[in-house]
């Protein structure tokens, strides 16, 4: 049984907060608040993980099989919840490079697998996708659901 399956894609919840979560990274993009890749976001989380508010971490069926993404990804999860941190599994890898920016044929992409979107302490950054998604995750959290899922659709 896969994630898919236990967590529908296709509900209306889901997909307002599939865009609440394209809204939010693209904003968080702009306005330089996104970390993108595990090893940075590994770093940033020693540095300063009182800044982080939500770690989404992407994957695609191909990424199953791959142990040591996993292994990176139980350790973020193990931090996150420590520390208070919102956590969201997405898939749709395509789409998530699709809203960031990645160029179709880039000699080297960017690890897209981890990303963080910080609120930095002098700032009170607000943001309508964030309180979504943040709702969302305490929502799942309420129902045993500790790590929640969103699949992001292709347009």
């Amino acid at each position: 049984m896969t994630l898919e399956e236990l967590v529908p894609c296709d509900s209306s919840k889901m997909q307002a907060v599939s865009e609440a979560v394209e809204r939010l990274l693209v904003a968080a993009q702009r306005q330089d608040r996104l970390t993108v890749g595990v090893y940075e976001s590994a770093k940033l989380m020693n540095v300063d993980p009182d800044s982080v508010v939500l770690c989404v971490l992407a994957t695609d069926e191909e990424d199953e099989g791959d142990i040591a993404l996993q292994i990176h990804f139980t350790l973020i999860q193990a931090f996150c919840c420590d520390n208070d941190i919102h956590i969201l599994r997405v898939s749709g890898m395509q789409r998530l490079a699709t809203i960031l920016g990645e160029p179709e044929a880039q000699a080297e992409p960017r690890d897209l697998h981890c990303l963080l979107v910080t609120n930095p302490h002098t700032d009170g950054w607000k943001s309508q996708g964030l309180a979504e998604v943040a709702s969302y995750c305490a929502e799942s959290r309420d129902r045993n659901q500790w790590v929640p899922y969103v699949c992001l659709q292709e347009r």
